[in-house]
């Protein structure tokens, strides 16, 4: 079982990089989990909206395998607390799914045809979030996910 975190596009905040990498590390101590930059060639940069978000989805689809379980982190998505959240996280290690791929957008959002891929579709809060924040606030989250299935003293 692999879990992965696949970004659309390079974070430059060394202290936002700091904080992710803390939380990936010690993500180590539960199951095999990494991160991996979707890096969108140059010329995606003159781009239109519409033609970006459809340039930026054959990119994220290209990545991935037919067997992959896919959650995009969408502000339209299911909130859930964080005790909710690893309910249904336990329920997802527990179906088999070779890897599990949680996936932040780009600015603009996912294409239509990632939507169609997706298997689920998890929002973080009804607020708008950077979708540079979104990486450390679910990297957390995931974490304490963790930390509340093995009942250790971090959610307290």
């Amino acid at each position: 079982m692999k879990l992965c975190l696949f970004l659309v596009g390079e974070t430059d905040d060394a202290e936002l990089k700091g904080a992710i990498a803390r939380y990936v590390k010690r993500l180590d101590h539960y199951c095999t989990f990494e991160t991996e930059v979707l890096k969108a060639p140059k010329q995606f940069k003159k781009l239109a909206q519409a033609e970006l978000k459809i340039a930026e989805g054959k990119l994220i689809l290209d990545s991935l395998t037919a067997q992959d379980f896919l959650v995009l982190l969408d502000e339209k998505g299911t909130e859930f607390g964080s005790i909710a959240f690893s309910d249904k996280l336990q329920k997802w290690l527990n179906a088999g799914h070779r890897r599990i791929v949680f996936l932040v957008g780009g600015a603009f959002g996912f294409s239509d045809e990632v939507y169609q891929r997706a298997n689920f579709k998890l929002g973080l809060s009804k607020m708008t979030l950077t979708h540079q924040m979104v990486r450390l606030f679910f990297t957390e989250q995931l974490y304490r996910a963790f930390t509340i299935l093995k009942n250790e003293k971090y959610h307290h």
